[in-house]
């Protein structure tokens, strides 16, 4: 089951990457959050930028609206998604 944080009327999801992937795309849940595959090399920030990309795209929102808000050198990350409910969050995530 997904575990979804709300913050300010933003949702916080927990997001384990796994940078240096063949394809950037959401492999599943994992451990109350998700799973995702990055192709970009977790330098210069350049993961992170992905896996925000990668959020906006799925959510069809702007890329200034998806942020790192903790762990932005780990693989286990806090990505806030402004602008959706966490009920919206949940029915696209747990597609997966």
């Amino acid at each position: 089951m997904l575990d979804l944080h709300e913050k300010n009327g933003n949702v916080v999801v927990m997001v384990r990457a796994k940078p240096r992937s063949s394809k950037s795309m959401v492999c599943g849940l994992y451990n109350g959050g998700v799973k995702v595959s990055l192709k970009a090399a977790p330098v210069d920030d350049a993961a992170n930028e992905e896996c925000c990309a990668l959020f906006a795209k799925l959510f069809h929102l702007a890329f200034s609206r998806v942020h790192i808000v903790s762990g932005r050198s780990s693989r286990t990350k806090g990505v806030m998604i402004e602008g959706v409910t966490p009920e919206a969050v949940r029915l696209i995530l747990e597609q997966f």
